[in-house]
């Protein structure tokens, strides 16, 4: 049998056929319409009705609708509790989509969706007990434990970005300071890049030129670029960051001992260059850390169909 994934993001609304391989059969994609909820779940049916009307599908093959979005996702997976991205406050998603496409449907977070995605198809494939950590503007993830999805009492755990690392640090969007994401993230990035730029102008001669010459139009991509070319200054930013995630990775490995972490998101697409501080911070900071088994660090395989792929799976496990 086959399911339908959405991922529901703050500008485009994706959606696939996915087979229970993990194969996407077909997609297609609209632009998010607004925050008005009512619109976007009418984009979402008018995407699924797209898929199930394609001349190779037999609709009655199709089983379920798993919808991932961003934000808070209530514990019986009905409900978007908050999506900052979307404006949502509890919003009765389940029920609204399953009202206009006919099929049973399932709301889940997206990372946690793109989680069990890489649990099931991608990196962490043959792992039972996985923490996938998603580095991108912010820190998203999810963890798996005895093969099992887990998302806490109210369905809003794993939110790893907002752990506090730092009592009197860098102010977040959620109100809070020091949160994690704001020392390893796209955001992280390049605030020591704009800083190198900003106080060693020198230093930072390549990171300007690729920023068009001001602090400003330096970008994630730039960075990246920079530190490929072996500029010592982009460099120093992904030791940075890398440094923070290896830190934080060892704390969660401390409560959830994982056998594998995978790491996803735009920033884990440098690959190496962030991924080889982190497992040298990793190892140097894991409590125990001679005395036990060391997780794994993998970088994700799913890219960005995770988490299509992964709401779609856990509609047909629903």
């Amino acid at each position: 049998m086959l399911t339908i994934g959405v991922d529901v993001g703050g500008t485009k609304v994706a959606a696939g056929l996915v087979d229970e391989a993990g194969k996407i059969l077909a997609r297609t994609r609209q632009p998010t319409p607004s925050a008005a909820p009512a619109a976007v779940e009418d984009v979402i049916a008018s995407c699924v009705a797209e898929l199930l009307a394609r001349d190779d599908v037999d609709p009655a093959e199709v089983e379920a609708v798993g919808v991932g979005a961003a934000g808070f996702i209530s514990a019986d997976r009905s409900t978007v509790l908050v999506a900052p991205n979307l404006s949502w406050r509890n919003e009765p998603l389940r029920a609204g989509v399953s009202a206009r496409v006919g099929l049973p449907v399932v709301v889940e977070n997206d990372a946690n969706a793109a989680a069990w995605a890489e649990c099931r198809f991608g990196a962490g494939h043959g792992e039972t007990h996985l923490v996938v950590v998603t580095v991108g503007t912010g820190i998203g993830g999810g963890i798996v434990l005895d093969g099992e999805l887990y998302r806490g009492r109210y369905g809003i755990g794993a939110e790893f970005g907002h752990m506090r690392v730092s009592d009197s640090g860098r102010r977040c969007g959620c109100g809070q300071h020091g949160c994690w994401e704001q020392y390893c993230s796209g955001r992280a990035l390049l605030h020591e890049a704009r800083e190198i730029v900003d106080v060693q102008r020198a230093y930072g001669k390549r990171l300007l030129e690729l920023g068009g010459g001001r602090a400003e139009g330096i970008e994630a991509t730039e960075v990246t670029i920079a530190a490929r070319e072996g500029d010592p200054a982009a460099l120093d930013c992904f030791e940075e960051i890398g440094a923070w995630l290896g830190q934080g990775l060892a704390d969660l490995a401390a409560i959830l001992d994982p056998g594998a972490f995978v790491i996803g998101g735009g920033v884990a697409d440098a690959g190496e260059l962030l991924l080889g501080p982190a497992r040298r911070v990793f190892a140097a900071r894991l409590s125990g850390t001679k005395a036990r088994p060391h997780a794994e660090i993998r970088l994700a395989e799913l890219g960005n169909d995770a988490g299509m792929v992964g709401a779609a799976d856990l509609a047909r496990y629903r």
